[in-house]
């Protein structure tokens, strides 16, 4: 009996420091992952916004540009927030995903490509530059085809697409990443036809003619 109580007694101790090992050693691995990738998230989300608004003001003058620039809608903040939700689900059920290092920095990867095809579209657009589509013509919109336009049609609407998907491929977030690719892409397969009616009526036989040299820059979307 008392074989048996020390024998009891000595598993007890075992299992007690194996838990609180495995305890320890969870709680740093999702401190560190957690930390780093939501930091990289959130960092990402603010730069992003904030440089949209401060370019927005810069070339236009803050008299002209609105909270609007901030590109934040009430259905985007819904998309984040059910990507964060998924992200801390997983990350206590399925720890392991959010452990693909190569997987999370290729999306981290595709934040800066993205945030560098947009903003240099901004940037070259200039003035002809807005975050809402113009349906009168005015005398400052000119057809940008030069720099990055050579290449792409919508590098902005490119940029987005890849910037947010982006974010969800370093979050290691399966659904939300094809969640977001589906929803960005149809919006803009929405509304690139339709800021092209415009063009065509703005710039006739000459926006025709770049449409058809050009790609969009969106998949799918001629």
């Amino acid at each position: 009996m008392t074989f048996l109580k020390h024998l009891y007694g000595d598993l007890k101790a075992h299992l007690l420091v194996l838990s609180l090992y495995s305890s320890k050693v969870f709680s740093e691995n999702f401190s560190y992952t957690a930390c780093r990738q939501l930091s990289q998230m959130f960092l990402a989300i603010i730069f992003f916004h904030s440089s949209e608004y401060v370019i927005a003001v810069n070339i236009h003058g803050r008299s002209n540009v609105t909270l609007k620039s901030l590109l934040i809608s009430k259905a985007y903040l819904l998309a984040m927030v059910c990507s964060l939700l998924e992200y801390f689900a997983e990350i206590v059920l399925f720890p392991g995903l959010k452990e693909i290092w190569w997987i999370s920095n290729s999306g981290l990867a595709m934040v800066v490509i993205g945030e560098i095809i947009r903003k240099t579209a901004i940037l070259t657009a200039g003035r002809s530059f807005t975050h809402l589509i113009k349906v009168y013509h005015e005398e400052d919109h000119k057809l940008v085809t030069h720099g990055i336009y050579r290449y792409i049609r919508h590098p902005g609407y490119s940029g987005f697409l890849i910037w947010s998907v982006g974010t969800q491929i370093m979050l290691c977030n399966p659904i939300s990443t094809i969640a977001f690719a589906i929803i960005v892409w149809h919006f803009f397969y929405k509304r690139i036809p339709y800021e092209e009616f415009f063009l065509r009526q703005f710039f006739g036989s000459e926006y025709e003619e770049y449409a058809q040299l050009v790609p969009s820059g969106v998949p799918f979307v001629k």
